[in-house]
């Protein structure tokens, strides 16, 4: 049931004045449901359990948090059609939509509980003493990953669950022995609410302590400049757009104790069409992406923004097609009134651009808060002499930049921003043609695809969601996988430590049976 109230901790709470609704893009009015933004008061109550409940947290077994996020997922699943149907009527997203995203939030609870009851994630690392090394005894050193502290979560707009309350950057933290606060999304405060009383139920019922996970209401950005600031927070994780992760990687660096913030922010993701490719598979190639650029609208950080080929025949005949292509699927509706408001500005500002031309803009009528797909097409010079066109524009829109020849497209790759993934569309003679152009797209990236599209981000240990900056604010991390834990974490040596105090992980006997890192020798065995 909805309340409307804030988690502080295991308590519901609303003490503050300010309140607001969610909003039905689909059926264009407000959701039923009032909801009341956290109170100063409540914040700092939710960051003192937090800072209180990481004492004994911290120190909880593998086995006993893996039981804790597997009923997380149990209890989300028990929501059942409740879940499905307060999210549908707060993104206008459909009910496969949802049911899939379900799906995703839960194998990535499982995903992190099997990680953390098997343990060998903390990369014990042991090194013996050798007292009679000359012309130095060496001494005995044994390092392990400990978790940082409460870390506070950001929702996400348009991933209620797999980026939200409970998916990826709050299952890695509580994995990692971190107590969570999230900072509710308002566009989707319901579906969030519904999913932190899942955590806490399943917090009650496997006994973690009151404080390992808070839910806080916010119709603006006053509570998460609050929660940043908050000496007690030690980390942050945001998805999101580049304006709000900067401010929030500023604000955490201004702090008397600067903390990291983990943040994923915009994407073009350029696709990069070479020439045989072109010749041989063009209009396919437009099929399927028509299909990818309006993919949920176009409102995946993965949507293919920017497309590169040589210009000629082949790119002019594959820019007719995807013209053609795009134009014959339906509009759909966008997430919220804001979100098609800023996607109309900043497709404006594109298109208004100095020798820009339109390939396609859909025409036709269309419902309240639908996206009209846009097809733009631009010289290299242009691009490269215009850094607005740079920019994300967050909705189904893409333009494709028509270079010269391979140096100038290798130069269009180098100048752009940091990006999350990168493809490459090629023959299979055609690739090895090209190492210093791959290598250059490498660089700007942390996925390379081929002969694929991006959009759709598997679950996996492989799987890199980060890149650089903007891409991530730290592109040696992913916000994707059970390696995304890494993030809440840091390394921690014991010397001379005696065996009795030592945690499990880095006692001589290896009471848990985990793989570890023993005089630079892999070894599940005791010493």
């Amino acid at each position: 049931m909805i309340t409307g109230k804030n988690y502080i901790g295991h308590t519901l709470s609303a003490t503050g004045q300010k309140t607001y609704r969610t909003f039905n893009p689909l059926l264009n009015i407000d959701n039923e449901h009032v909801f009341t933004e956290a109170s100063e008061d409540e914040i700092n109550k939710a960051v003192a359990l937090a800072s209180e409940a990481f004492k004994t947290f911290r120190t909880v077994s593998g086995k006993r948090k893996a039981e804790f996020l597997n009923a997380i997922a149990d209890e989300i699943l028990a929501l059942d059609d409740e879940l499905i149907q307060v999210y549908c009527s707060e993104t206008g997203l459909p009910e496969g939509r949802a049911k899939g995203e379900r799906g995703r939030t839960v194998f990535q609870l499982r995903s992190f509980a099997e990680l953390v009851a098997e343990g060998s994630w903390v990369e014990a690392s042991i090194d013996t003493a050798v007292p009679d090394r000359t012309p130095a005894p060496k001494p005995d050193l044994r390092k392990m990953n400990i978790p940082l502290g409460p870390v506070v979560v950001f929702g996400a707009s348009n991933f209620p669950l797999a980026y939200s309350t409970a998916g990826g950057d709050t299952a890695a933290a509580l994995a990692a022995g971190c107590p969570v606060i999230v900072k509710s999304h308002p566009m989707h405060a319901g579906t969030g609410e519904l999913v932190a009383s899942a955590i806490i139920k399943a917090a009650e019922q496997t006994g973690m302590p009151n404080g390992v996970f808070s839910n806080l209401n916010s119709s603006g950005i006053e509570v998460g400049v609050q929660l940043v600031e908050h000496p007690d927070v030690k980390a942050v994780g945001f998805t999101g757009s580049i304006r709000g992760g900067r401010a929030l990687l500023d604000l955490a660096a201004r702090r008397e104790e600067p903390i990291p913030v983990f943040a994923e922010m915009g994407s073009i993701n350029p696709v990069v069409i070479l020439p045989e490719a072109l010749k041989t598979r063009g209009e396919a190639l437009a099929k399927t992406y028509a299909g990818s650029i309006t993919l949920g609208t176009g409102q995946f950080c993965t949507n293919p923004g920017l497309i590169l080929g040589i210009k000629g025949e082949a790119l002019q005949h594959f820019i007719q097609h995807l013209g053609k292509e795009i134009i014959q699927l339906e509009p759909s509706v966008m997430l919220h009134p804001n979100i098609i408001g800023a996607y109309e500005q900043n497709k404006q500002k594109a298109v208004s651009q100095s020798n820009v031309d339109v390939v396609v803009d859909y025409a036709d009528t269309v419902q309240t808060n639908f996206a009209r797909q846009v097809i733009t097409a631009v010289e290299g010079n242009t691009f490269l002499n215009n850094p607005t066109l740079h920019q994300e524009v967050f909705g189904p829109f893409s333009m494709v930049v028509q270079c010269e020849d391979i140096t100038q497209l290798e130069a269009v790759i180098a100048q752009l921003e940091g990006q999350l993934t990168g493809t490459l569309i090629a023959e299979a003679s055609e690739a090895n043609q090209y190492p210093s152009l791959i290598e250059t797209l490498q660089n700007r990236v942390g996925r390379l695809i081929y002969n694929g599209v991006p959009t759709g981000v598997e679950v996996c240990p492989s799987m890199v969601h980060g890149g650089p900056y903007p891409a991530s604010t730290d592109s040696r991390f992913t916000a994707v996988g059970i390696n995304s834990i890494k993030r809440w974490v840091r390394p921690f040596s014991y010397q001379d430590w005696p065996n009795d105090l030592l945690p499990d992980e880095l006692k001589n006997g290896n009471p848990l049976g985990i793989s570890r890192l023993i005089n630079g020798e892999y070894s599940t065995q005791n010493l």
